[in-house]
């Protein structure tokens, strides 16, 4: 019979890990069917899409605010489709600001639907209490980092550890990164700057400007560096306006193609130095040993509430998931210009501590399942064990 699966997912990173996932299924199962929400690598995997995935990418407690009348509605609709569709399970893909409302309503209306969410709230950060919470709908969580499964069973769901898709993801090699730099006109002995200001709207207007005038701090230690700027679709057009001014003329490579994936990769192993935003774009810079500054600001509201309830000293995943504070962070009232440009120039000049961030890197690679079975086929052998475990297949 026919496994008939609904999935959702809001942002770029929910979409691979939802496509890697789906790729995964159907290795293991000939007799799949996907329906939900999903961006172009899911839909590209046979998802059938139900709305654009783009309306559901916001972050921040306050930047939700605004939006919440219509996401709310997004929610209902979502819901509905479930119970009209009566799936054998429906797997959440992150952003639990619009998962963890949808679960509860589907449940009230299919209450022996498996239901099952990849990517653990980070309760070990802040807001313990979001696991107990989630556990009233959520009956199985699938982990990216190897501490969360204890936090998620003690709170009353079955949680397996899948690893991390950034340690098996293919890595560029130097012959990729010359390639790049000669396509794009950089001289090899050039300082290569990738500039990650995220990948949501909010993030880019905050960050962009903040971002501009570190590099050109970094300019007077650094007159010949050149910087390239990785974005995706949704904030392409937003990206161009906001580095139109920076004294550095970004070379901006955008998703949506074919050879983006690649063309990611060789830049990643090009440059020299990275500015990020915080996020998983740590972990693919570690993935690709190269050293970084993650800087990040919010709205006023989100920090005053993130201050009163964060439990960790970083936020930075390469030092949580290695356990060695070896990537400097400038959040919040620390993500000025001034403070982030000694960190970026002093990596650029060939520091210690880009000594450290080397063996912090390759620690958390290891940790995240580096030479191991890929995350997806191991996230799928999870979802079909949660299922027969319930008795759908």
């Amino acid at each position: 019979m026919t496994l008939r699966l609904f999935l959702v997912a809001g942002e770029p990173s929910g979409d691979r890990l939802g496509a890697a996932l789906m790729a995964g299924l159907k290795l293991l199962r000939s007799d799949v069917e996907f329906r939900g929400i999903g961006g172009l690598l899911m839909q590209a995997e046979g998802l059938v899409p139900i709305l654009p995935m783009e309306e559901l990418s916001v972050i921040g407690l306050a930047e939700i605010l605004p939006r919440i009348r219509g996401l709310l509605a997004r929610v209902r609709q979502t819901a509905d489709e479930v119970a009209r569709m009566r799936p054998d399970a429906l797997i959440t893909i992150d952003i639990p600001e619009f998962s963890l409302r949808v679960t509860p309503k589907v449940k009230a209306r299919l209450p022996n639907l498996p239901t099952i969410h990849y990517v653990a709230p980070t309760v070990w950060a802040w807001r313990a209490g979001r696991a107990v919470r989630m556990a009233r709908s959520v009956d199985h969580v699938l982990a990216l980092f190897p501490f969360e499964p204890p936090l998620m069973k003690a709170a009353g769901m079955t949680c397996d550890f899948v690893g991390h898709p950034v340690a098996t993801d293919p890595v560029a090699g130097p012959e990729e990164a010359a390639d790049f730099r000669a396509r794009h006109g950089i001289a090899p002995t050039a300082p290569l700057i990738l500039a990650l200001p995220g990948s949501r709207r909010g993030e880019v207007n905050r960050l962009a400007p903040i971002f501009g005038k570190t590099l050109g701090l970094v300019l007077s230690d650094h007159p010949n560096a050149q910087v390239a700027l990785p974005t995706v679709p949704a904030v392409t057009p937003l990206v161009r306006d906001m580095v139109a001014t920076w004294p550095i003329p970004p070379r901006i490579i955008e998703t949506g193609t074919s050879t983006f994936a690649a063309e990611k990769r060789a830049a990643f192993a090009a440059a020299d130095v990275a500015l990020a935003a915080s996020g998983t774009v740590s972990l693919e810079l570690a993935a690709a040993a190269t050293p970084m500054v993650i800087a990040y600001d919010m709205s006023w509201l989100s920090k005053q509430l993130i201050r009163r309830l964060l439990k960790v000293d970083t936020v930075t995943l390469v030092n949580l998931v290695s356990g060695v504070h070896a990537v400097p962070e400038f959040l919040a009232g620390n993500c000025r210009a001034e403070r982030i440009a000694p960190a970026l120039s002093a990596l650029l000049s060939g520091s210690e501590a880009r000594v450290g961030q080397d063996e912090a890197a390759a620690l958390a690679m290891v940790r995240l399942g580096r030479g191991g079975e890929l995350p997806g086929l191991r996230a799928a052998r999870s979802v079909l064990d949660a299922i027969a475990h319930a008795g759908r297949a």
